[in-house]
């Protein structure tokens, strides 16, 4: 199974912009199949910016629309996720996950994401 390895967390001040990526290794991952999740302490997963439901489509949590942008690059089997404008309430650790099996076809919730990568933390202070 591919794994997956997060980067680019780290600790900053509220109103801060940081980009984590995530590069996918040992198997060659449709990129429209990755998506970022984070875990804050005491709380459930939750997604943060996935590909859902139809091809294209993009579902942001609601807590980060506006303010956090998910790309990809395709040749270098990587995601990114652009987060702008940080917030106290956006520490937590963060996520890559992809849906497997990945499929144009397939018409993703944030439960079909079946494989994680380590996480990588992220810190945003007052």
């Amino acid at each position: 199974q591919a794994q997956l390895v997060e980067s680019g967390g780290g600790s900053v001040q509220a109103g801060d912009a940081l980009r984590l990526s995530c590069a996918a290794s040992g198997s060659t991952y449709l990129t429209g199949c990755m998506g970022w999740f984070r875990q804050a302490p005491e709380k459930e997963r939750e997604g943060v910016a996935f590909p859902c439901n139809g091809v294209g489509e993009i579902c942001y949590s609601d807590s980060v629309k506006g303010r956090f942008t998910i790309s990809r690059d395709n040749a270098k089997d990587t995601v990114y996720l652009q987060m702008n404008d940080l917030k106290p309430e956006d520490t937590g650790m963060y996520y890559c996950a992809a849906a497997v099996p990945c499929s144009i076809f397939r018409k993703l919730s944030s439960q079909d994401y079946n494989n994680y990568g380590q996480g990588t933390q992220v810190t945003v202070s007052q």
